[in-house]
């Protein structure tokens, strides 16, 4: 990576969201994909986060998410209600404030248009926080099923954010973003890590408690311990 963390901050600050930011190599991309096949995989502090929300970070959450094609290799299509990522904001979903939430796709696979990659549409980290409603289309694959009402997304300014395999993109917790369903013969497979400054913290909702029982300092000093194994 040859663009510097000040220039990332600069260009982060103004979009929302930096894409296709290369990170494995062809060896340790190979490595990624038998972690998944094994669920299990171990992944270093990447410099991208440090130079957004500071030198103190708790890695909030990691997960693989992965959309399965849609059309098999014989040409069959599969079932209707595919799955798909509703309009979303992070921070909402996390249910977070106090500081910012950063979250990283690693693509495993190549992602592109056609077996649904991200789409952001840039600048709504600025909007703040948008309402959200229970999602009307089946298949969201947001587990509280939450989806920001159409007539609040400016669509038509989406953006796409195709990666190659081994390659990142990092996007703010209050950027607008959502993906499509997976409608081509190939999987699409990522590694999704969440990050958040020391100062965050969870915010205390009765009717859908959180729990951050994987939080862990990933660099720097924790003064505040808000994520010591707390229910949120």
């Amino acid at each position: 990576m040859t663009t510097s963390p000040l220039k990332l901050r600069e260009i982060y600050g103004q979009q929302g969201f930096l894409s296709a930011l290369p990170v494995l190599t062809d060896a340790e991309l190979k490595e990624a994909r038998d972690a998944f096949s094994e669920l299990e995989a171990r992944f270093g502090t990447l410099r991208v986060v440090t130079a957004i929300l500071g030198p103190d970070v708790i890695l909030l959450d990691s997960r693989f998410i992965c959309k399965y094609p849609a059309i098999s290799p014989d040409g069959t299509s599969g079932k209707n209600g595919l799955p798909y990522v509703a309009w979303h904001q992070d921070m909402r979903y996390w249910g977070i404030a106090g500081g910012p939430v950063l979250s990283v796709w690693l693509a495993l696979d190549d992602s592109m248009k056609e077996n649904g990659a991200l789409q952001v549409i840039p600048g709504t980290q600025c909007a703040g926080m948008l309402p959200h409603r229970q999602a009307i289309r089946p298949g969201n694959m947001l587990t509280v099923n939450q989806e920001i009402p159409d007539e609040l997304v400016q669509a038509s300014e989406a953006v796409l954010c195709p990666l190659l395999a081994g390659q990142m993109s990092i996007h703010d917790g209050v950027l607008v973003h959502a993906s499509d369903t997976n409608a081509s013969t190939k999987r699409r497979c990522g590694f999704v890590i969440r990050y958040v400054p020391t100062c965050a913290y969870p915010v205390e909702d009765p009717d859908r408690p959180r729990k951050f029982l994987a939080a862990t300092l990933a660099c720097g000093e924790d003064r505040f311990n808000h994520f010591s194994g707390k229910a949120a």
